[in-house]
């Protein structure tokens, strides 16, 4: 066998995603003395942001710091971590699954557990992306405060934007909604125009930096609006590729089917955070990634009292007649 083919000892579980909801998962599994490992490339999505916000204990902690603690954690209970990115994972001919790592080894597991999160899809205009994270926004519960009662514009890229604009009046009474390639109903309009959000039409052309903070948006046709923040929407792309390739269901909007533990509709894989809800923050993720550590754990537990039973069925004694 070359290196890329090299079979590990079985794993009970192998985590794909090292983030909030990969680690925590670890840290119960590592903690019900499971044999589990954590392969992740450290590429979180909240990278670009300076703080974590609504995590009670944890508010304004550098997302970096979260999961070099969690890692901590984790890997002192047991937890093997594996700085790397599975390729593939394929159910193994005697049951469990084979996860095969890029330029690594295949990892045997009995169960897999996928949070390997989302991609941001983001307007193309010059400035979004240079500034994602920290003056361009996307979530107002995570960033709201930090730019209250500053102006703040909305970047209107499909209906959501309308009901955004409107909540974000909760952190600032001055909100500007840029219609760009939206067009507005009369009833959106009236909405807008009862809260007194300001409503400017045509397309963007850029946001307005000058490789520092933002400044505002530029018009095509060649206004500038003054902003110190702008919301978007991007769009939400789940990183669910090895949930696909193993067959898992997903709904008409094309997200992975799970319960409320985070099982699949494929037994013995699980799914949670961001690759399965693409609303769930950092806090949230962090519970998912203990209740489907729990529920792998009750299943493993059922799994090998079946077995005992059959084995002690197996080896008794035939009765004399």
């Amino acid at each position: 066998m070359n290196h890329t083919d090299t079979v590990t000892d079985m794993y009970d579980v192998v985590v794909a995603g090292g983030g909030a909801a990969g680690l925590s998962a670890a840290l119960v599994l590592a903690r019900a003395r499971r044999r589990v490992a954590v392969v992740d490339a450290g590429e979180p999505r909240n990278a670009p942001a300076g703080q974590i916000r609504g995590f009670l204990s944890r508010d304004g902690m550098a997302p970096a710091a979260l999961l070099e603690a969690g890692r901590a954690e984790a890997a002192g209970y047991g937890a093997h971590l594996i700085d790397g990115t599975v390729d593939e994972i394929t159910p193994a001919a005697g049951g469990g699954f084979l996860v095969r790592l890029s330029g690594g080894p295949v990892l045997p597991a009995r169960r897999v557990l996928v949070a390997t999160g989302l991609r941001d899809g983001l307007p193309a205009l010059p400035g979004v992306r240079d500034r994602w994270g920290r003056d361009v926004l996307h979530c107002p519960y995570c960033h709201g405060h930090e730019v209250r009662d500053r102006p703040l514009g909305v970047l209107a890229t499909e209906p959501r934007a309308v009901d955004q604009a409107l909540l974000l009046l909760q952190w600032s009474g001055d909100v500007t909604l840029f219609t760009h390639t939206l067009e507005l109903t009369g009833e959106q309009r009236e909405r807008l125009a009862a809260r007194e959000v300001r409503i400017v039409g045509g397309e963007v052309r850029r946001l307005i930096t000058d490789n520092g903070p933002l400044r505002g948006v530029e018009l095509a046709d060649g206004r500038t609006v003054p902003r110190d923040a702008v919301f978007v929407q991007p769009r939400m792309v789940p990183r669910d590729t090895l949930l696909s390739g193993l067959g898992c269901p997903v709904d008409d909007q094309g997200w992975t089917v799970t319960d409320a533990s985070g099982r699949t509709g494929v037994p013995g894989v699980w799914a949670v955070g961001n690759v399965a809800d693409p609303r769930s923050q950092v806090i949230t993720a962090a519970g998912m990634g203990s209740a489907a550590a729990i529920g792998i754990n009750h299943g493993l537990v059922e799994e090998e009292t079946a077995r005992a039973v059959a084995r002690r069925r197996s080896a008794a004694p035939a009765r004399e007649e």
